[in-house]
């Protein structure tokens, strides 16, 4: 597995939700030059922007520090039969999955 740093998933995540640099800049409150140290890695993006950054694009601060592979997606404000809903998806995919594996 080749590595990915977080400069390289910030500025993945940012450009798979079409966000400038600016607009995430914004997004933080900090300056679009700090944006660019971070994609740049020239900085790390210390605890309280990690935590922000993991908010904005629904990852695990796992995931932006190349912790873990998984992703994770936000259930907020869906109802239990909702969430019941997106788990028989969810258990329905991996099961195509495994499928097309054996």
């Amino acid at each position: 597995m080749i590595y990915i740093g977080i400069d390289e998933k910030i500025r993945e995540l940012r450009l798979k939700r079409g966000l400038t640099q600016s607009k995430l800049a914004q997004l933080l409150g900090v300056s679009k030059s700090v944006i660019s140290s971070y994609e740049n890695a020239v900085h790390l993006p210390p605890y309280d922007i990690l935590l922000r950054l993991s908010a904005i694009f629904g990852v695990s601060c796992d995931y932006l520090l190349n912790n873990t592979s998984h992703r994770t997606v936000s259930a907020d404000g869906l109802t239990d039969a909702q969430l019941e809903a997106v788990e028989t998806i969810i258990q329905e995919l991996r099961e195509m999955n495994q499928q097309k594996l054996s």
